[in-house]
């Protein structure tokens, strides 16, 4: 007995030295303040934790639209760490955020309990180049990290959308040169995971214009899948 606890006590010393190491190298910071030593502070998971809002797009997709918080802050901090400086760890926050905001939904009756129909999460679809440069689908993961969240209820996460032929990056468009540059330009997969009653949810990390989200759900519709709503991370 007196071994294996010296034992443990050179592993937890051992590991205690590994991670100031790598916190010297890598240094662990909030990914939506940047206060040091943490990965995700309390602050920062309370900014997102609210009840889910309706967005009124400049271009309505047709479907309601619910957001976590507005593009400003912390929130906006955050999904930019996600996008653009490879917080992959954010995944976990946000799909935790998206379980609560589903639950939420739920009990205010925006959205069918799982008793009636079995959620499917539709991310919305990213440039192969992005996701390439950021690592993967940071929305694509933070859904898996949704249906995980919300265990042991049977939730499906299908990437079922993509963009077909050049699209041109959004930023710097107005919300009528993103519509253009979207039109009849997101396709539909085909799936085995559409059958049976669904209440199906399109989750994006940011909501601009509308122009994305109005798309997938037409691109959506031609397909056969009705679309119950949208919810994002932000909405500007």
């Amino acid at each position: 007995m007196p071994e294996r606890v010296a034992f443990v006590s050179v592993v937890v010393g051992t590991l205690g030295r590994v991670r100031t190491l790598l916190d010297l190298v890598l240094p662990r910071e909030c990914g939506g303040c940047e206060a040091p030593g943490t990965l995700w502070c309390a602050r920062c998971a309370a900014a997102l934790s609210g009840e889910p809002f309706v967005v009124s797009p400049r271009i309505d997709p047709g479907v309601p639209v619910f957001a976590l918080g507005a593009h400003t802050g912390v929130a906006r901090r955050a999904v930019i760490a996600a996008k653009e400086r490879g917080r992959r760890d954010l995944a976990h926050q946000f799909g935790s955020a998206w379980a609560r905001a589903v639950s939420g939904l739920r009990v205010r009756g925006e959205i069918d309990p799982p008793e009636l129909s079995r959620l499917l999460l539709v991310p919305a679809p990213t440039r192969g180049r992005a996701a390439r440069v950021r690592g993967g689908d940071p929305v694509c993961a933070a859904a898996r990290a949704a249906a995980v969240a919300l265990l042991p209820e049977p939730v499906a996460v299908d990437p079922i959308l993509g963009f077909v032929g050049p699209v041109r990056d959004s930023v710097g468009l107005s919300a009528k040169e993103r519509s253009r540059n979207l039109s009849g330009r997101i396709r539909v997969e085909p799936s085995r995971r559409l059958g049976g009653p669904r209440t199906v949810l399109l989750v994006d990390d940011v909501l601009t214009t509308g122009a994305t989200a109005t798309e997938s759900v037409r691109a959506l519709a031609r397909a056969g899948v009705r679309v119950d709503g949208v919810l994002v991370i932000t909405a500007a």
